[in-house]
């Protein structure tokens, strides 16, 4: 949650007018946190698959169900922190900010066709006083702190089925053959197919977080309007974690994913036909919302599913879910500020298109390698550790 915290007040300084001043030492602290947030988000999904498949084992219940229970309650609780992030980010900041009526001509340049060299209400807001910004930056440092002693206190070790001798408990992988794991992790053949799936994570993220908070919400709203729309898209997105973990051993993860697209897709269509206006003031709010819904899917089922094909290299498999899903932000955040909005939203549903194409031919692999399995386990044979029966 610290983490997230952070990013939302990123987020709200560099929407301001005097961003530069902070660039200096934003990008630097940028890079620290991506060094620090990088191996902790490999290390939890690690966590959590290992202790999926062992709660699964003891209870005699299907793992893929388990993992998948687990990585929902994760995100609920993950996503959560957008909506304490925010809402703590809007209340301080709002005590600096004006509402100023934004006249027709600047509208106009709002949207999917925004105009790339008009300067928008963005600009409209000034640089917050020192108390707020200190009373920020205390309030997140003490939930940092906060999540450190908990996990101090409160989270068990486990050991990794791979990790059974007593040799392999002596021995700690150095630095470098992890790290040469996870570019070897790209032989398998199904790692690379999820390779566009994982990277359109970050590049829709980044399209809403960055792209539709400035060419929608803070072009026709105002930027004190930024904080209360991603409470809505953070709500949605814990809420669906939650009950998408729960219900995708009834569903299956296939349809799970054909609505997380349906949903991405009429999106995108509707951004690309809509004129966003002041007067259209709830219309602002549903965006967010079903743009939630679609993540929690690609945010539950994309790392459910690493956890249940890689069961045998978990470390690696997830360093590499970390590593395309920050290149799709990498290239989402590149991007931003030269192209159009409509030209992004080509580009994401093409990402979106080319996903479910290689997704679709990694469940074909999938199918093919365990064909009339009627369990999840297949450990005596060798294959996969769960298999879906009911897709």
């Amino acid at each position: 949650m610290f983490w997230s915290f952070l990013s939302d007040f990123y987020s709200s300084l560099l929407l301001t007018e005097d961003s530069r001043v902070y660039r200096y030492t934003l990008i630097p602290t940028s890079v620290i946190l991506g060094l620090g947030g990088a191996p902790l988000w490999s290390a939890k999904c690690t966590y959590l698959t290992i202790a999926g498949t062992s709660y699964a084992e003891k209870a005699g219940k299907n793992a893929k169900d388990i993992i998948n229970q687990y990585f929902g309650v994760f995100f609920l609780v993950f996503q959560s922190a957008g909506i304490w992030g925010n809402l703590i980010s809007s209340l301080i900041f709002s005590q600096s900010s004006t509402n100023v009526e934004i006249p027709e001509e600047d509208l106009a340049c709002c949207g999917a066709y925004n105009c790339l060299t008009h300067t928008t209400n963005t600009t409209e807001s000034t640089k917050p006083s020192n108390s707020l910004i200190y009373t920020l930056l205390g309030v997140y440092t003490a939930s940092g702190v906060l999540a450190v002693l908990l996990i101090i206190i409160f989270l068990d070790q486990i050991k990794s089925d791979q990790a059974e001798t007593e040799k392999e408990k002596l021995e700690t992988p150095s630095f470098w053959s992890t790290f040469l794991a996870t570019f070897k992790h790209l032989k398998d053949k199904r790692q690379c197919l999820l390779i566009p799936l994982t990277m359109y994570s970050g590049f829709e993220q980044g399209f809403l977080s960055g792209d539709y908070t400035k060419a929608y919400v803070t072009c026709a709203l105002g930027i004190q309007y930024v904080g209360y729309v991603m409470i809505c898209f953070a709500a949605v997105n814990s809420l669906c974690s939650l009950l998408f973990g729960k219900i995708s051993q009834f569903t299956g993860r296939k349809l799970l994913f054909a609505l997380a697209t349906v949903t991405n897709t009429a999106c995108i269509i509707a951004l690309l036909l809509w004129k966003p206006h002041p007067k259209q003031f709830a219309v602002f709010f549903v965006f967010p919302a079903l743009w939630g819904l679609s993540d929690a899917v690609w945010q539950t089922q994309t790392n459910g599913l690493y956890g249940i094909l890689f069961e045998k290299h978990k470390e690696a498999a997830f360093a590499n879910y970390r590593l395309w899903e920050s290149l799709g932000f990498v290239i989402a955040f590149g991007y931003s500020t030269k192209l159009q909005v409509y030209i992004k939203l080509y580009i994401l549903l093409s990402v979106l298109v080319l996903s479910m194409v290689t997704y679709g031919a990694v469940e074909c692999l999938e199918a093919k390698s365990s064909p009339g399995t009627p369990t999840a386990t297949k450990k005596e044979n060798g294959g996969p550790l769960t298999q879906e029966t009911r897709m």
